[in-house]
């Protein structure tokens, strides 16, 4: 039977979320309803007055094929960053898994990178690929490919997306690495004794169990493409070329704070929050129905 935890009164489970609910009206439920509510509105260069024009803020933003072409950019960026990033984190987590000796070490530097800021992270990528300087650029030139992520859109996507799956990796990396601990090793004994491969065994039985991790991991790195990789896109390309690197959350930055268009920018901000929203509620209902826990 299932045991609940119950109370006598109302005040201790106010008083215990308390925190939270202060915390998250702070910096979530007031930034969301200011940005609303300044997405209405067109203020003067000088910010001394506001204009109120309802919806002509987002109706101009669809008429608009820049920002358009930035819905392409930033599902591109957000598939290829959560594949760059859930793959090879599983693939290490197996084989650490499977390690005997030296895994103590081989974990530990696999984690490392988890430490680095993705600002941090873009310009240690930047400096290698510079066109001028960089050293995996200069190997790229020795073999006759001619790098220049400045000049090439495609080159520049592949930049942020490798910088900012890099650091992704040691974080998908500890769950899955958990969730490897957490599988029954009498399971997959049975089904060595019962002659399954490897491959079998892991397609068959390691993977189903680690459904519910992955589902996680799937919502959280989405999240992450769509927020969190800012840092990485201004360190590196701020955009560029040609705004091939602009998402939505850097959009944002751009028309808000360099193009002071504060109304569209605070209409991008509630497009992007909706957005987001809608993608974690399609997960949660589609995806979730094959989770197996």
């Amino acid at each position: 039977m299932e045991k609940r935890v119950t109370f006598r009164g109302v005040m201790l489970p106010l008083l215990l979320i308390a925190p939270q609910v202060f915390i998250s009206a702070v910096f979530f439920f007031y930034p969301a309803g200011q940005a609303i509510w300044q997405s209405l509105f067109i203020p003067d260069p000088f910010g001394l007055s506001n204009q109120f024009v309802g919806t002509g803020n987002f109706e101009f933003l669809f008429g608009d094929r820049h920002y358009r072409s930035s819905f392409y950019s930033t599902a591109i960026f957000s598939i290829l960053v959560t594949l760059a990033s859930m793959i090879p984190a599983l693939f290490l987590a197996v084989l650490a898994d499977r390690l005997i000796k030296g895994s103590g070490a081989y974990r530990t530097l696999l984690i490392w990178p988890y430490a680095v800021a993705p600002a941090v992270a873009g310009v240690l990528w930047m400096f290698m690929f510079n066109t001028r300087v960089g050293v995996v650029s200069w190997y790229l030139g020795q073999l006759g490919y001619d790098w220049n992520h400045v000049l090439n859109g495609s080159e520049a996507m592949g930049l942020v997306v490798a910088a900012s799956a890099w650091g992704r990796i040691s974080y998908n990396f500890l769950f899955f690495f958990a969730a490897l601990q957490a599988v029954p090793r009498s399971v997959i004994e049975a089904a060595a004794i019962d002659g399954a491969r490897f491959w079998r065994r892991f397609f068959t039985i390691v993977l189903p169990l680690l459904s519910p991790t992955t589902f996680f991991l799937l919502v959280v790195n989405v999240v992450y493409s769509f927020f969190e990789t800012f840092g990485v896109i201004h360190t590196i390309t701020a955009g560029g070329p040609q705004q091939a690197t602009t998402i939505l959350v850097y959009k944002v930055y751009a028309d808000g704070f360099v193009g002071q268009d504060l109304g569209s920018s605070a209409a991008q901000s509630v497009i992007l929050l909706l957005i987001v929203g809608l993608l974690t509620v399609l997960q949660f209902k589609f995806i979730e129905k094959r989770v197996h826990y």
